[in-house]
């Protein structure tokens, strides 16, 4: 596919998605009556030493946590885990945990977690793939941060990683502003003048891409067999920005490989970007990241470093197409290319009635919805290139955003924890559609089509491609909390795996102010 056609086909999406984005909002309420709401949250990193089975090189794997406060002593939240040290380059976890925190004196404070989830690298060491991680021990708050010293178990119980060890963090608290469900999808009315009225704050900047990265290799990069890797590598990724001010921000950029080599590839990075030149409808950005990588490459320690270069054009309103180039290598392994890409950019001013960058602009106010859901996803007899089918089950999370009450765009990922293909992942992005709400408005019907890379620990995903259509039901105990049930196939195109799904869980839901200019 050239570039023109790239365009082209990014154009007639960006066209799609501003109509369903600006389609017509049925109610307006008054600011004062959105009722904001408000949670703690914590962004953490740690790092564990993983003592291995004899013969193997011991592993460093490090964190990446998001937590939220279930009352002033428990937190919940969701996290990965990546291989950094070592030569199990490619190990990756994704999964959920439940923590408790005790006051001891002044601002130390008694600190420990309980994590289970399941992914992995190299299958003859993890198995399945579930994993359990326990960590205890004390941290110190500092107004802007907190840091910490814990014991940690990990636990590979099917495999043969089971590892005690000493393990440290830092983590920087937030907080989370949001309101009910209840008021998604509408607009808003913002009294002119000097009133007073929680929303009245400065709006915060974000940005979600969806990429396409071109991998072209160089120096000694090699495949799992030794062998040099001379063909291009293709990627699909999905980046979320929160900018700093106006020109500085950070980001967390994740990629799984979908054509080049055998599926199984991922990259993990977190990083600072900053806009040297921005104009209305020209920016141009550079980035520097740092994180973990592998799978299918020759046998490495993980730790990958990305720094690269980029222009942005817009769109219209809040879409934009990005180009980029850089570079990725892994000082500890032979793992080395040059890159070429591009992405589709939506991007954001959340939670405020006062825009950070137009002044003396007239601007709409709305909320959008947005789902979040914690779920089990089966794959029944999904096919293998080494063993006879299996039955999969996975640890999955899904995140779902409003373009209007009806559609919404969706993305997800999911990590094998049994049936024998520890290391097996996906992740997806699509398009969903709600039902109206019947019986009782208790249950609400979805539809969702999601498309993306899958591979790992012998699924037979071929080079890695995947679909996944779903129909499933949401049951609402309250507006902002409800169980789902869903079911579908998911079908590799240049693999065998052809396999139905049933998915179950929890989905939590809420709405937060959004800021866009008028025409």
């Amino acid at each position: 596919m050239n570039l023109n056609r790239i365009i082209q086909s990014y154009t007639l999406l960006s066209c799609l998605l501003f109509c369903l984005c600006n389609y017509a909002q049925t109610e307006q309420y008054p600011i004062e009556q959105v009722k904001q709401k408000k949670i703690r949250t914590n962004y953490k990193i740690n790092y564990i030493h993983v003592k291995m089975p004899e013969g193997e090189i011991p592993m460093g794997i490090t964190g990446f946590h998001y937590d939220f406060a279930l009352s002033s002593h428990f937190y919940g939240g969701v996290g990965m885990y990546a291989a950094i040290v070592g030569d199990q380059g490619g190990l990756f976890t994704l999964g959920a945990e439940l923590g408790f925190q005790q006051r001891l004196f002044k601002n130390i404070y008694f600190d420990t977690d309980f994590h289970f989830g399941g992914g992995g690298g190299y299958r003859y060491l993890v198995k399945d793939g579930g994993y359990i991680n326990s960590n205890s021990g004390f941290k110190i708050k500092a107004k802007q941060f907190e840091f910490g010293i814990q014991y940690s178990y990990f636990d590979f119980y099917k495999g043969s990683i089971k590892s005690n060890s000493v393990s440290a963090f830092v983590s920087i608290p937030a907080t989370f502003r949001y309101s009910d469900y209840s008021y998604a999808n509408n607009s808003c009315d913002v009294p002119k003048g000097n009133t007073s009225y929680p929303w009245k704050r400065k709006a915060i900047k974000n940005a979600f891409q969806l990429r396409f990265d071109h991998f072209f290799p160089i120096g000694d990069t090699k495949d799992q067999w030794h062998e040099p890797i001379e063909n291009t590598l293709y990627t699909l990724g999905f980046e979320y920005d929160q900018y700093l001010n106006r020109k500085w921000f950070s980001y967390v950029h994740l990629d799984a490989m979908y054509k080049g080599l055998t599926s199984g590839f991922m990259d993990l990075f977190l990083g600072i970007g900053y806009e040297p030149i921005q104009t209305n409808y020209f920016k141009v950005f550079t980035k520097f990241g740092a994180g973990a990588s592998g799978g299918r490459v020759e046998r490495e320690g993980g730790l990958t470093i990305y720094p690269n270069i980029g222009i942005e054009t817009k769109l219209f309103n809040e879409f934009s197409l990005t180009v980029h180039g850089g570079y990725m290598m892994a000082p500890y392994g032979n793992f080395e290319v040059y890159t070429l890409g591009y992405g589709l950019k939506y991007t954001g001013f959340k939670n405020g009635t006062s825009h950070p960058e137009l002044e003396n602009k007239q601007l709409n106010v709305h909320s959008k919805g947005s789902r979040f859901s914690l779920q089990n996803q089966t794959y029944f007899q999904a096919q293998s290139t080494q063993v006879p089918p299996v039955d999969l089950q996975l640890i999955a999370l899904q995140f779902n955003y409003d373009l209007t009450k009806q559609f919404y765009i969706t993305g997800q990922a999911a990590f094998a924890y049994d049936g024998k293909s520890g290391g097996y992942a996906d992740g997806m992005v699509g398009l969903g559609w709600y039902s109206p709400k019947f019986l009782y408005n208790k249950i609400q019907g979805t539809a969702e089509f999601l498309a993306g890379a899958a591979g790992g620990a012998h699924i037979d995903t071929g080079a890695g491609l995947a679909i996944k259509p779903k129909l499933g039901l949401h049951y609402f105990l309250r507006d902002n909390f409800s169980f789902l049930l869903s079911g579908g196939k998911i079908i590799a195109p240049y693999g065998n795996l052809n396999s139905a799904n049933i998915n179950v869980g929890i989905s939590f839901h809420f709405s937060s102010l959004n800021l866009t200019p008028k025409s």
